[in-house]
C-alpha cells in the first residue's frame, strides 16, 4: 500500500480555500503557508504536493546562479 503524502491535508485545505474564494489566491494565502511549513520539514522529493514549491526554489536558485 503507497505511502500518504505527508503534506496532503494541506494541500487539501488550499484547494478547499480557493473552491470558497472563486479561486482567488491571495485569501489563501495562510493555507499556502502551511503547506510550505509542512514541505520545509521533509526532505525533497518526500511529498508529492510540495513538487510544484521544490520547482519553483530551483528555478530561483538558477536565477540567481545566472545573475552573478
Amino acid at each position: 500500500m503507497p505511502q500518504k503524502d505527508p503534506c496532503q491535508k494541506q494541500a487539501c485545505e488550499i484547494q478547499k480555500c480557493l473552491q470558497a474564494n472563486n479561486y482567488m489566491e491571495t485569501k489563501c494565502q495562510d493555507a499556502i503557508q502551511q503547506l510550505r511549513k509542512c514541505c520545509a520539514q521533509y526532505p525533497k522529493g518526500t511529498s508529492l504536493v510540495c513538487s510544484g514549491f521544490e520547482k519553483e526554489e530551483e528555478e530561483k536558485q538558477a536565477l540567481k546562479s545566472e545573475s552573478k
